[in-house]
């Protein structure tokens, strides 16, 4: 039986080291602050005209690639997951396939927020154990720093983000107990305003009233200098409810994969959560008595790269060699939708 294995990994984020002090330039903020609430001390923002999405996930790409031993020639197909793509559309996928000189391979755009990474991995998994695909990029990069409200105002939501990229090659095993075990998707639609960025959008005010305009017989509604004016065209948090349903949903998923492998949280060498918050983390941690070499945490240094934060945790704890071959490894993520997921694998 045919199972996927990741064969390569990657990363990247930008040179540009943004401090906790470095924000009090703008918002009426401070580090104690924000590692109090977050546990974020720095993160990365992409050079503003040199890097983009695409560019941030073509140099993470690359790394993945050489370290599987092919070409971007070999690639068969790509799955790209971000909430920051470069166009409204077409999509990154494109961008990427040409950047990279692929040949003329499928692209497929995922848009699942934090867990989108994890979702991109099961869309790939299938496609390998189905055997259409032999050589599949996954892909997670986010440019946050473009569309974030730098003042007091949005504070909340500005502090917690920053920028890069991660992605895997996945590649078709017959090795019995190798390579991806299972993966779980889920979503539940009452909490998506909660977690949302409104605006440009299509809604026309039909779930709530999320953006100002002026009526027009045609066109003028999808954004508007009214939507700017008022400061409508940024995410919105209610960081308080987005915690609490976290911290449910976080544990449950993880112990989804395990009790369909007939495993338990004491099997797990290494837990790459999303890099949402750091108190999270700490919390799903000691929900499932997990150790702290058993759970990597690098929000500190990157703040929340969301669908880029499981690919990059991932890459940075195996190149500190804290994942080795024969490893349980667990991939969770939670985020805006609401979405959550996970999934497991032999490394």
């Amino acid at each position: 039986m045919l199972r996927s294995k990741i064969s390569g990994i990657g990363m990247y984020v930008p040179r540009n080291i943004v401090t906790n002090d470095d924000l009090k330039k703008y918002m009426d903020t401070s580090d104690e602050w924000i590692q109090e609430r977050t546990g974020i001390i720095e993160r990365r923002y992409a050079d503003r005209t040199g890097e983009t999405t695409t560019t941030m996930a073509v140099e993470a790409a690359s790394i993945a690639i050489e370290r599987a031993g092919i070409t971007p020639q070999d690639i068969d197909f790509i799955v790209f997951a971000t909430l920051s793509p470069d166009y409204y559309f077409p999509g990154c996928g494109v961008l990427l396939q040409r950047a990279m000189k692929m040949k003329e391979i499928g692209a497929l755009d995922i848009r699942n927020q934090c867990s989108g990474f994890v979702y991109a991995l099961s869309v790939a998994d299938q496609f390998i154990r189905t055997g259409t695909y032999k050589n599949i990029l996954v892909v997670g990069s986010e440019k946050h720093s473009f569309g974030l409200d730098f003042s007091t105002r949005g504070r909340n939501i500005s502090v917690i983000f920053g920028d890069g990229a991660g992605a895997v090659v996945l590649q078709p095993t017959e090795e019995e107990d190798r390579g991806i075990l299972s993966t779980h998707l889920h979503s539940d639609g009452e909490g998506a305003e909660i977690l949302a960025m409104y605006n440009p959008g299509t809604h026309a005010n039909h779930w709530g009233h999320y953006a100002d305009f002026k009526d027009a017989p045609i066109a003028e509604m999808f954004m508007s200098h009214e939507m700017i004016d008022n400061a409508q065209n940024f995410p919105f948090m209610d960081g308080p409810s987005v915690f609490k349903k976290a911290v449910v949903k976080f544990p449950e998923v993880i112990m989804e994969s395990l009790t369909a492998n007939k495993l338990n949280a004491s099997d797990i060498s290494m837990l790459i959560p999303h890099q949402a918050n750091l108190r999270i983390a700490q919390f799903v941690q000691q929900k499932l008595g997990l150790r702290d070499d058993q759970v990597y945490n690098n929000i500190q240094q990157y703040g929340n790269t969301t669908a880029a934060s499981v690919p990059i945790a991932l890459c940075e704890a195996w190149e500190k060699g804290k994942i080795k071959e024969g490893d349980l490894v667990c991939l969770a993520a939670f985020g805006s939708g609401f979405t959550w997921a996970s999934a497991l694998l032999r490394w």
